[in-house]
């Protein structure tokens, strides 16, 4: 495995640099998560539909439903977990994709996983402004 990564590190920069900074923003997402986890709140904002939202209609329950779901706050450790998989796992696999597979599907493979970190980023920052 170091023999992998000296080799990621010595011939593919770009690879390396998009695995640092997989691993950055996971522990920024972890560190964010970990935060904003309101332990002393009942209920919080653990994610936003607009299907269900009040439409008008004769939907009384819903009426003033803003669309965000409420939920207790030990929901909100997925977003934690999630940065660890993403962070840590996802740069295993990337390096077995490397050796396997070759530097192009690895190079994929961490885009993609930096995409669905910087989304998770976002809804957890938008979830924790409108709490």
């Amino acid at each position: 495995m170091k023999e992998t990564i000296g080799d990621i590190y010595k011939n593919h920069r770009k690879l390396f640099v998009m695995m640092v900074v997989l691993m950055v923003l996971s522990i920024g997402l972890l560190v964010f998560s970990l935060l904003n986890l309101k332990i002393s709140s009942s209920t919080v904002h653990v994610g936003y539909s607009d299907i269900g939202s009040y439409q008008g209609g004769d939907f009384a329950e819903n009426q003033g439903s803003s669309g965000y779901v409420s939920g207790r706050w030990t929901d909100m450790l997925a977003f934690p977990v999630l940065a660890v998989v993403l962070g840590v796992f996802h740069n295993f696999i990337a390096i077995r994709l490397y050796k396997t597979r070759g530097m192009a599907s690895a190079r994929v493979f961490v885009a993609i996983s930096i995409l669905v970190l910087v989304s998770a980023i976002l809804v957890l920052w938008r979830l924790t402004q409108e709490s």
